[in-house]
């Protein structure tokens, strides 16, 4: 992602933009060494630990041993093939991950050429000049210039959970160890900033700094072992103990009846390969980070894999208001002071009236003077359209103290020292019933503006209340024991997203409840609510969230679709509750303090832009642009992974039993083996690409978000589907045995049936596949959806078929005859039609569409 330029700073120019290349050059790039990449050699290894490669090369030595060059040196051949495809297919997984850790990759905010910017941490070079706040990650090891109260956890490198607090160190040229006990100007990367703000300067990066140094690496990516996981090695499991047990026997039962021992093991190995069903952790593999990559199409990054197959299956979508369904670019819509009967409306002014010049001067200064919160940025730019050519600006006097909001007082406190004043002039913006109490307000003056800020929110306003107080003497430890004088009401607009209502939309036909969580007052809430489309099903307020029970909070929050006056604790305390009530949540945040609710929650999703490094440390998907929309499009993306796992699964458990049936039961009945190792090996050519790429490409089902979420029990697998893919296994199985019966009482040559039989089981492979594409439709529904994949797959498929039976080296080598066009065509037949009238009927007995 290119640098974003924002505002200029005018204290700190940075390097120049030469400067930074010509080090990063010299340097590399700050980034700690991965020791996650297998590299070739390393993907070689563990393909060649593989069971398939083990009995290919059984296979091929037994030929060997047989006297049979021919098909030994094919066997070895398909062994560099399999081993090729393989090592493709977890380099182009490898890939898709690193491209995931890649785009995951923290974030610095740089001075360059005197204009802030974010970019990728991995960019940052020594003399870089960095801004470092609450809940950031030091990008790099630094030491601090100017700074505001910044206190950083440094238990990563010390172990010590304690608060460290820093201090300014303009002199300061080499870095220290951590750990001192005075406060010192050190800043390390990897350590969490837990409170307050500062300017840097980077002293070292990479394996120069302090973490790099101890050798720890962080990975951005978790390797969990997710439900997916689970079931499929459950499912690999049991089919490779039931294909050891059944090939064993078969040997045994071979080689004691006629004492063809070698012939025996072969016919054993060929029913092993078969049963082996290898595609599973590849098709997992592969569709969760494919996956990934698809839903990051969306401006949606993938933390964990896990929120990949929970996705499809969130009941209700817990949602921040700002920057999430609104666009995050506050704008000062009217300024209400104590002497105006009316607000005034100020967008578009160039001027104001004398009644608010005070009302904006306190607002300005109850901000810092280089803000990054919209709403204090668009204090400053009213002030600076407005009162150019006025006394209530004050360039001149320093910000001294800031008193953060608080969960307790949800107003902000800045204390400025002004040459001409021998005191302190204290400013405070925040919730109008916070800085009514600051003020002390009589109860019928309390009323009077209470009425005003609820006309104000009616109208979907964000509404702060700001006050003004002088300090003599030395500054209290809290606000609330100044003397404040109510100045007037600002009311703030932040425009909702273009696209919210028609997500929200979306959510409702896909089963999805969307909940609304915000520190707005519940009219402002409920206005925003209803320009969303979110229908008011039942609301909750902060204060109420404090006086319930975990039970009756749960009662109350399953019906809830607003929720006012909340703080970062309240959001926590909902995903627990929803939890217990069988519910699955994801819940959006963005700050330090929501990092307990987003791990909490069953899918996490910070923000991109103005979420902390913590939040999006805690969660599982990340918003590039902190829109609303995508995360819906992420959730239909997630159901459609899922459904096309569903079905590659289901296509692989089919195809095995053909493959299967035909190794198992001519070693049964004594008859000559209709398949070999040769004939298995390319039928996982076909099954492998089906499965991997075919299925990982179908697009969505129509039906896709007009159903509500899958079950929190429901398997990959479940048993329907099973049955239904086991009997398409059946049928392809019948029917080629069927075609073998008939052809043997015609007594044709053995060549022409084994030719035959391995058609007929092409076919019904590919017949599968058509017919696997879609669980709602028939398959002549699906022929009309864009797949590229498809139509290549068969035409190869078809055209090495052909070449296979009527190429005589070819055939020579994997044992097979040219066929008569009548009996080629009859195999055809036998392989696609049983599967493509089993799923008509299917289609007809589920009444779908048609």
């Amino acid at each position: 992602m290119p640098p974003t330029p924002s505002e200029p700073a005018p204290r700190w120019r940075g390097l120049t933009e030469a400067e930074a290349a010509a080090r990063l050059m010299r340097d590399g790039p700050n980034v700690l060494a991965d020791g996650d990449v297998h590299g070739f050699w390393g993907l070689l290894l563990e393909v060649l630990r593989q069971p398939m490669f083990v009995l290919l090369m059984i296979s091929a030595g037994l030929y060997l041993l047989l006297g049979d060059v021919g098909e030994g040196l094919t066997l070895l051949g398909a062994v560099v093939l399999v081993v090729t495809i393989t090592i493709v297919q977890e380099a182009r997984s490898e890939r898709a991950v690193a491209a995931l850790k890649s785009l995951t990759s923290p974030r610095a905010q740089i001075l360059r050429d005197g204009v802030s910017r974010t970019i990728p941490a991995s960019e940052l070079v020594v003399g870089d000049v960095i801004r470092v706040g609450e809940g950031d990650r030091v990008p790099a090891d630094a030491v601090l210039r100017e700074g505001v109260s910044l206190a950083v956890d440094e238990s990563l490198l010390t172990g010590e959970s304690v608060t460290v607090h820093k201090r300014t160190a303009p002199t300061l040229t080499a870095m220290g160890s951590p750990g001192a006990s005075e406060p010192t100007g050190w800043l390390y990367s990897g350590t969490l900033v837990v409170s307050g703000r500062g300017v840097a300067e980077v002293l070292a990066t990479g394996a120069r700094t302090e973490i790099g140094r101890i050798g720890t690496s962080l990975r951005e990516i978790e390797r969990l072992k997710t439900p997916l996981q689970v079931e499929t090695a459950r499912v690999v499991r049991i089919m490779a103990i039931l294909g050891i047990g059944l090939s064993l026997a078969v040997m045994l039962l071979r080689g004691l009846a006629d004492g063809q021992w070698i012939d025996a093991a072969l016919a054993g190995l060929t029913l092993a390969m078969s049963l082996l069903p290898e595609e599973f952790p590849i098709v997992l593999t592969l569709f969760l980070a494919l996956g990934a990559r698809r839903i990051a199409r969306h401006g949606v990054l993938t933390r964990r894999t896990t929120a990949v197959e929970t996705l499809g299956a969130v009941d209700i979508l817990c949602t921040d208001k700002t920057g999430t369904l609104t666009e995050n670019r506050m704008t000062i819509g009217v300024l209400w002071g104590d002497d105006d009967p009316e607000p005034l409306p100020v967008q578009g002014l160039t001027e104001l009236p004398e009644s608010v010049h005070q009302l904006l001067e306190y607002g300005i200064l109850a901000c810092p003077r280089d803000p990054f919160d919209p709403m204090e940025k668009a204090f400053l730019e009213l002030g600076d359209r407005t009162l150019a050519d006025t006394e209530h600006l004050h360039a001149a006097w320093e910000d001294t103290r800031e008193y953060p909001l608080t969960p307790e007082l949800l107003a902000v406190t800045h204390l400025w020292s002004a040459p001409e004043h021998m005191h302190l002039v204290a400013a405070t913006k925040g919730a109008p019933g916070a800085v009514f109490d600051l003020c002390a307000l009589a109860e019928a003056t309390r009323a009077h503006w209470s009425a005003r800020a609820a006309r104000l929110a009616k109208d979907g306003l964000r509404v702060l209340g700001v006050a003004r107080a002088t300090v003599d003497g030395a500054p209290p430890a809290d606000p609330q024991a100044l003397d404040f004088t109510f100045v007037g009401l600002v009311g703030l607009v932040d425009p909702l997203r273009a696209d919210v209502p028609a997500a929200v939309a979306e959510c409702r036909q896909a089963g999805i409840r969307v909940m609304m969580i915000t520190g707005d007052h519940l009219e402002t809430a409920r206005a925003i609510a209803r320009g969303a489309g979110i229908p008011d099903t039942g609301t909750l307020l902060g204060s109420e969230i404090d006086a319930l029970d975990d039970d009756a909070l749960g009662q109350r929050a399953v019906d809830a679709s607003i929720v006012a006056r909340a703080v970062p604790r309240h959001k926590l305390r909902i995903v627990q509750a929803l939890q217990k009530r069988g519910l699955r949540v994801a819940m959006t945040g963005d700050g330090v303090n929501d990092a307990p609710a987003l791990r909490a929650a069953d899918i996490g999703v910070a923000m991109g832009r103005r979420g902390t490094d913590v939040a999006r440390e805690a969660s599982a998907l990340v918003l590039v642009d902190d829109d609303f929309s995508a995360i819906v499009q992420a959730v239909k993306v997630g159901r459609s992974i899922f459904d096309n796992m569903r079905r590659a699964f289901g296509y692989i458990l089919a195809v095995h039993i053909p493959i299967a049936g035909l190794a198992l039961i001519p070693a049964l009945l004594g008859w000559p083996a209709l398949l070999g190792p040769i004939q298995v090996v390319f039928l996982e050519m076909v099954i492998d690409p089906a499965s991997s790429i075919v299925f990982e490409r179908e697009p969505p089902d129509a039906s896709t978000m007009h159903r509500p979420p899958r079950r929190k029990d429901e398997h990959l697998l479940e048993l329907r589907r099973g049955l239904f893919s086991f009997l398409q296994g059946l049928v392809v199985l019948a029917s080629a045995l069927a075609l073998v019966l008939v052809l043997r009482a015609s007594e044709l040559a053995h060549l022409e049936v084994k030719t035959a039989a391995f058609v007929a089981l092409v076919l019904g492979n590919l017949a599968i596949l058509i017919a696997s594409r879609s669980a709602t439709e028939p398959f002549w529904r699906t022929l009309t959806r864009h797949n590229a994949a498809v139509p290549i797959l068969i035409a190869a498929t078809l055209a090495f078929l052909a070449l296979l039976v009527y190429l005589p080296p070819a055939a020579a080598v994997v044992g097979f005859t040219a066929l008569p066009l009548w009996l080629f065509a009859v195999a055809l037949g036998a392989g696609l039609l049983p599967v493509l009238v089993l799923d008509t009927f299917e289609a007809f007995a589920r009444r779908r569409p048609a």
